[in-house]
């Protein structure tokens, strides 16, 4: 490898192997015109021609004075930066990606880089709506571009390159994209935007004693205005600012009467960007102490941050981890140090970030897949500019252009949603995470209350540090965890739908008390199943060997792996039957059955259904917060860091559901999502009340969640773990492979599997059809590799599949084989 310098030779010859964002297992090399031997360098940008006619941008990996010897290297067309883009420790994680997760290093670029920074022929630009600017400004080719999107909304590269009649306009669309006139291949945003509310102040004129009373006589005569005023006056002697809502509430008059008052300018209305978090909260987030047991964690930090690189925080829910995170923080940026705190939802980042925000302003960035491709390239770009010294964000973060990270923090570092499923790569951020930090020397605290047996192993081998957390902050106790048994609820009769007496009780009881309710069933829809009750007919999806889901939202059956709909049936279409039955429940049925029984609740859900449409997620927190909402029914979106003030009653509908999955991490998810999903009541001064519905409540998973016993779950899972060659003992590496005859897949995954053995022998399990055989027309059969952690290499048997792999595509018997890999399946 080269490094290039300035003031080099003129007339040397350079050529620069370049990442080009596509699915090939090689770099390519182009040669550098002389004209830009001063402008390339590692970790710019540069416009390629790939094939026949595709113009891409690709990234300069290294440069070099020596030409390919297989083939005839094509220039450059340009060079897009002034300075890369890209920096060298960014590179060598990619590397590693690729490496490590079996996939091509333009397969981690594609995922790495937004795409406004990665144009290519095929990508669509966008005019910015209702965008103010001075046509002035722009040169004669960005005028004819401009003009063409007024006409047509959107253009592809290629066809603005066929407009202008010149071969790259990658140029015109970057300075475009600078003066922020065009969209490079918009998506959904759905940004963060901080939460209002609107606050009242009664005029100044009318503080003197004698205006006031003017106003009481003229407001005598509306007197529904005059009940406004004086519930203001109520309040504010209580409270120094007065919100709007509450004035309404206490008046028991409409928002019109109120507005009439704004409109007369008696009271002047102001909108304040405020905390999601209540008042106590605030208070203690803005000048908070750490308690005895936090400050000894702390201390435990520093000082196993001497020895060991990664530390696992191990704290019970809501034990105040974040306030640790916050001190961490701070330490951090005192060193002069970039932090990136990553969390699993994208969710979670719109109450952290308040919280964040108050303490260290504008210097704290968030970044998530989101955010339109303009907003991540922003983001990207500060972060090149040193504007930003935090990074808040989900998984997609771990790729932004770091220099001097100091501290990674891991928030929930057992959750699935770090795992990256499709496409390739599929990386897991927290590992991810790891190696990066490594690549920098930097810290990485992991955060849990319930970790991962990978984190927990890696702390018994003495890989990790351990701190622990064994209290909840403040006045907050744990809550009481109530098993009950459906059995014996359905034997008695005293059931209703899906609901136990006790837990209805404790609903009604928690709703008298004006306190809040969280129901958490882990799936969506109406009903799972809709069977015939005469010849058993299930409707099924017609890409995918799957059942259909009803959703009474829609009307309709709806497929959750491809998306397909159908209208629902009322006659069954094989026997004319009129008797269909639904077996099975969602969250809207427990929506839908919870206003029967009780009509006067008010009651939202919280699924992917629900939390679409642009900032719908922060509006549901918001309302719930508010109290707008007495009841939320939701997925697992409720168990990821929640935290509610005012909830108190827990009710799990159905914990057979988790226990009962065929996966070898079944109850570890189970322990995991159950005492996640309890964790969120009770959180402040009041305690909290779990109720668990179960046809097993004898059931191990069950009694461990109970006694809050961790140590007794992971032993005995570690027990079968080593019975059965399981992560964290063994690795495990996973391949689909796919076609859309099946006769012919079943042959090509069998001759996989017999190449496999030659040389892994028992190591090999499979071909088996996994639980969901065909998905999107293309039939799946599933082969498992388990590798021991010690006496074998593991890169020497990932260099081994590779090579199967590419005799599989090489060999035109296999015409319209996929084979997927995935390194530490979830």
């Amino acid at each position: 490898m080269l490094e290039f310098n300035e003031g080099a030779g003129e007339r040397q010859t350079f050529f620069v192997d370049v990442i080009l964002p596509l699915a090939i297992s090689k770099t390519y090399t182009y040669r550098v015109p002389h004209n830009f031997n001063d402008s390339v360098s590692i970790g710019k940008r540069v416009i390629v021609q790939f094939g026949k006619s595709r113009i891409y941008t690709a990234i300069i990996l290294s440069i070099t004075e020596d030409p390919p010897l297989l083939y005839e290297a094509k220039y450059i067309i340009d060079v897009l930066d002034d300075e890369p883009i890209v920096n060298k420790s960014q590179l060598k994680v990619w590397q590693w990606m690729a490496s490590y997760y079996m996939c091509y290093i333009g397969e981690v670029m594609q995922a790495a880089l937004p795409a406004a920074l990665k144009l290519a022929s095929e990508t669509k630009i966008i005019l910015v709506k209702d965008v103010v600017y001075d046509k002035g400004i722009l040169n004669d080719k960005e005028f004819l571009i401009i003009d063409a999107l007024e006409i047509q909304p959107e253009l592809r590269v290629s066809d603005i390159a066929s407009l202008l009649g010149q071969k790259t306009v990658f140029p015109l669309l970057k300075a475009l994209f600078e003066k922020g006139i065009i969209h490079i291949s918009e998506e959904i945003s759905e940004r963060f935007k901080p939460r209002r509310k609107a606050y009242l102040k009664l005029n100044p004129v009318y503080d003197e004693p004698e205006s006031r009373k003017a106003l009481f006589q003229v407001l005598e005569k509306a007197p529904k205005q005059l009940d406004v005023l004086l519930g203001y006056l109520k309040l504010s002697k209580t409270s120094a600012e007065v919100l709007k809502s509450l004035v309404v509430e206490e008046s028991g008059c409409g928002a019109s009467v109120l507005k009439a008052l704004v409109d007369k300018e008696i009271f002047i209305q102001e909108d304040k960007v405020v905390s999601r978090l209540d008042a106590a909260e605030e208070e203690l987030e803005d000048n908070f102490t750490l308690s005895v047991s936090q400050q000894q964690a702390m201390e435990a930090i520093r000082e196993q941050f001497i020895t060991k690189d990664v530390i696992l925080l191990h704290g019970i829910t809501s034990s105040g981890k974040t306030q640790l995170y916050i001190r961490l923080i701070e330490q951090a940026l005192i060193d002069k140090k970039q932090v990136l705190y990553l969390l699993p939802e994208i969710a979670l980042t719109a109450q952290m970030i308040e919280r964040l925000r108050r303490y260290f302003g504008n210097r704290i960035g968030i970044y998530h897949s989101r955010f339109s491709d303009n907003e991540r390239a922003e983001v990207w770009n500060k972060i090149l500019k040193k504007e930003y010294d935090i990074v808040l964000g989900a998984r997609s973060s771990i790729f932004l252009p770091f220099t001097n990270l100091g501290l990674v923090i891991v928030d929930e570092e057992h959750e699935a949603s770090y795992k990256q499923f499709d496409p390739a790569p599929r990386y897991h951020a927290r590992d991810t995470a790891i190696y990066l930090a490594q690549v920098h020397q930097a810290k990485v605290l992991l955060g849990s209350a319930t970790p991962s047996l990978e984190s927990y192993y890696n702390v018994q081998t003495d890989k990790y540090g351990l701190v622990e957390l064994k209290e909840r902050f403040g006045n907050s106790k744990l809550p009481q965890i109530e098993i009950v048994s459906i059995t014996d609820e359905t034997n008695k009769k005293t059931i209703q739908s899906n609901f136990t007496s006790v837990l209805v009780g404790e609903i009604k009881l928690a709703l008298e008390n004006k306190e809040q309710v969280i129901l958490f069933q882990n799936r969506r829809g109406y009903t799972p199943i809709l069977i015939c009750r005469t010849c058993n007919y299930l409707p099924k999806c017609i890409n995918c060997d799957v059942s259909l889901t009803y959703h009474k939202s829609t009307g309709k059956l709806h497929c959750h792996y491809c998306g397909y709909k159908q209208d629902t049936i009322s006659r069954c279409p094989a026997c004319g039957s009129t008797h269909i039955e639904q077996k099975g429940f969602g969250t809207e049925k427990i929506e839908e059955d919870l206003q029967i029984l009780i009509p006067e609740t008010r009651i939202s859900r919280m699924d992917l259904d629900t939390t679409r449409s642009k900032n719908s997620f922060q509006k549901l927190i918001g309302d719930f917060e508010d109290a707008k909402i007495d009841v939320l029914v939701g997925t697992q979106m409720v168990a990821k860091g929640l935290d509610f003030g005012n909830v108190t009653v827990i009710g799990i509908i159905s914990a057979d559901s988790l226990l009962n999955y065929p996966d070898f991490r079944a109850f570890e998810r189970s322990f995991q999502m159950l005492s996640q999903v309890a964790g969120r009541a009770g959180r402040r001064d009041k305690v909290g009340k779990v109720v668990i519905q179960t046809f097993n409540p004898t059931h191990r998973i069950i009694e461990q969640v109970i006694k809050n016993d961790f140590e007794g779950m992971y032993n005995r899972e570690m027990i079968d773990r080593k019975t059965f060659l399981y992560p964290p003992l063994y690795r495990l590496i996973r391949l689909d492979i796919k076609h859309k005859d099946s006769m012919k897949l079943s042959d090509i995954a069998y001759r996989i599997s017999l190449e496999l053995r030659s040389t892994l022998g028992k190591r090999v399990l499979g071909p088996e059809e996994p639980l969901i055989s065909r998905i999107r027309n293309f039939y799946i059969r599933t082969i498992y590799i388990k590798i021991e952690r010690n006496g074998i290499s593991a890169a020497r048997v990932k260099n081994f599949i590779n090579e199967v792999i590419a005799n599989v595509e090489i060999n035109n018997l296999n015409k319209g084989t996929l084979v997927q890999v995935d390194v530490d399946p979830y």
